[in-house]
């Protein structure tokens, strides 16, 4: 054999053992965390405990936390089927809808009345629950509760509504936005201006099916918020909630789970039989998760009117949306229980792999 005809051969091994190769190169799959515990970054720099600053997303799976910025963004636009809008509840931000629909004939006249009747406030006792997107109950209810209408196919049916951005302890004076979104096939576009303003800006907003919603700013435009629908079960932050059935009210250090995104929860009593530690596959019997925003919400801590922080006397269960069980507890919060307020310290460990 020529000199040419072992080149030529040794290449043509050389190419079918690449092949072989790369056709029996393995899927690598991460598996899930066995658990973890995590010092929640909220605190941005040095605002109050109370009013910390950012939101916290977490995935027990890959023990990831992202933490967000809350007056980082405006509304979030729903990447299901329907078309919706929320508006962000971190930051106490409301709405109301006006009878008109074109952006550029409201003027500071449509929100004299509002102003003075104090109609988009929220908190120490002002405010109604009609101005804010639901804040209990199933993904079902909050979609279909938004304050902004499911956006029409039909443009003259959507109205303008004017936004207040909110506080909630932000160290801006966030204002007043007028808006309208109309749909652009099978996403957003959103006109907002300034009440005073004469003319409008427009933005585009393209539904991305791996996640819950896509955020926008006033201010910067598109915004990363939410982490991937799949890549985070609970989200601690202030978030407007209910003090009565009737009155709207921002409350610190509320966690919620990844309800839109199909997370479920529930809350475990602690027992002479029952705990924490020696809580294991087995006793997932008889437990009955819920796909509620406020499964877990406040009910992990206390703030006043008792012994303030931690509650030992309960913890938490957590189903992601691939299957994977957490059992979930609170290590502390505040200074009476060894905690920094704005930085939470949870704890969580793989009972159900999925």
């Amino acid at each position: 054999m020529n000199k040419y005809a072992k080149l030529i051969a040794l290449l043509c091994i050389t190419a079918s053992f690449m092949s072989c190769s790369k056709d029996s190169d393995p899927i690598v799959e991460v598996p899930a965390s066995d658990g973890s515990t995590l010092t929640l970054k909220g605190l941005i720099g040095t605002e109050a405990g109370t009013s910390a600053g950012n939101s916290v997303f977490v995935d027990f799976s890959t023990d990831k936390q992202t933490s967000v910025a809350r007056e980082s963004w405006d509304l979030g636009f729903y990447c299901g089927s329907d078309f919706r809008v929320i508006l962000n509840n971190t930051v106490g931000a409301t709405a109301i809808a006006l009878t008109k629909t074109d952006l550029t004939a409201v003027t500071a006249a449509d929100t004299t009345a509002l102003a003075v009747n104090e109609t988009l406030a929220l908190g120490q006792g002002k405010g109604t629950m009609s101005t804010i997107d639901p804040v209990d109950g199933t993904s079902s209810v909050y979609l279909n509760g938004t304050v902004i209408a499911a956006v029409s196919a039909t443009d003259a049916d959507n109205k303008v509504y004017i936004v207040n951005r909110g506080a909630a302890g932000t160290a801006t004076v966030r204002g007043w936005q007028k808006i309208r979104v109309l749909r652009s096939g099978a996403g957003y576009t959103l006109q907002y201006a300034k009440i005073n303003e004469t003319t409008f800006k427009t933005l585009t907003v393209t539904k991305d099916a791996a996640y819950n919603f896509k955020a926008v700013s006033f201010v910067t435009g598109a915004v990363a918020v939410e982490p991937v629908k799949a890549e985070w079960d609970l989200q601690w932050s202030l978030a407007t909630y209910k003090a009565t059935p009737t009155l709207p009210y921002t409350f610190s250090d509320f966690v919620l789970i990844n309800f839109v995104g199909g997370v479920t929860a529930a809350q475990v009593a602690v027992t002479t039989t029952v705990t924490y530690a020696d809580f294991k596959e087995a006793d997932l019997s008889g437990i009955t998760f819920l796909g509620t925003r406020e499964v877990i919400g406040g009910n992990w801590r206390v703030t006043s009117g008792g012994t303030v922080g931690v509650l030992t006397d309960r913890f938490f269960l957590v189903k992601d949306a691939a299957g994977n069980v957490y059992k979930l507890k609170f290590v502390s919060f505040t200074s009476t229980d060894g905690g920094v307020r704005g930085n939470p310290v949870i704890e969580y460990k793989l009972v159900k792999k999925a």
